[in-house]
């Protein structure tokens, strides 16, 4: 089932866990023929990142079109409390926001009412091209946008990890994101960067047992292809399998590697 994600039945699935677990493309180089690009593999999703990478809205607007353009659906990473930028995307298409540093039961309550419709949240009405994108009618859209479209809350530092089943608890907040290079380092005082590391899968196991425990999915960030398969028979529902700039470079890397073997033979 990799890869026939349909783009308005993303949220149902990634809340389902049905088909085994998503894998994701991540985005940070800020050219939406890019998404076009990836979009046209076997991913079942692809990741704007808006906080590391260089991604402005109008760009944003456009990759989200390039991916639904390719028949996949497009999340996007906010900067860091940048919540009014969440309801934006939202209203140009995307299917879900993640937001980073959700530390507390506050910072979670805030990302979800920028994310949802009354009575959940206050989000501000203006979905133009997300009601162009789905076809829906305003009122449809209305109707259906809170469960259609995904809150993330990411879980990198260890305020966060300590308050996991709190964030989990907040009503608008469907999941959760789980950084293993930010919580890793968080865990050890800064003094190293171990995302895939035994110590590290034990608090990542901890945290899928608290995702289901509430009733919710868990996503992460996986370093490669080989990483995020672990992690998918781990039990994410939802990984990513390195980003953008290491697939380009890998693939080159690999290129350039068999020309020198042939030439050299």
């Amino acid at each position: 089932m990799s890869g026939s994600t349909t783009i308005e039945g993303f949220a149902k699935r990634i809340r389902s866990g049905e088909g085994g677990g998503m894998i994701s493309a991540w985005v940070g180089i800020p050219d939406p023929l890019f998404v076009n690009h990836l979009a046209q593999e076997a991913f079942d999703a692809v990741v704007l990142d808006l906080q590391h990478g260089v991604w402005d809205m109008a760009a944003a607007a456009n990759g989200i079109g390039q991916g639904r353009l390719a028949g996949k659906p497009v999340v996007a990473r906010i900067p860091v409390g940048d919540f009014a930028l969440a309801s934006r995307l939202l209203d140009a298409g995307a299917s879900g926001i993640i937001a980073p540093m959700i530390n507390s039961v506050a910072d979670a309550e805030a990302f979800a009412k920028a994310t949802k419709y009354p009575p959940l949240g206050e989000r501000s009405w203006g979905p133009t091209l997300a009601v162009n994108h789905t076809g829906l009618s305003p009122s449809t859209y209305l109707a259906t946008a809170n469960e259609e479209t995904v809150a993330i809350a990411m879980i990198e530092t260890r305020a966060a990890l300590d308050a996991a089943d709190e964030i989990l608890r907040v009503k608008g907040i469907d999941g959760i994101f789980v950084g293993p290079s930010d919580l890793s380092i968080a865990l050890s005082n800064g003094a190293k960067l171990a995302p895939d590391t035994p110590e590290m899968d034990a608090v990542l196991k901890h945290l899928i047992a608290r995702c289901r425990a509430h009733g919710k999915f868990a996503c992460v960030f996986g370093s490669n292809g080989e990483r995020a398969g672990e992690l998918l028979k781990m039990g994410f529902d939802f990984v990513i399998a390195g980003a953008d700039t290491q697939q380009l470079r890998s693939g080159a890397a690999s290129a350039i590697a068999a020309a020198r073997k042939v030439q050299a033979g």
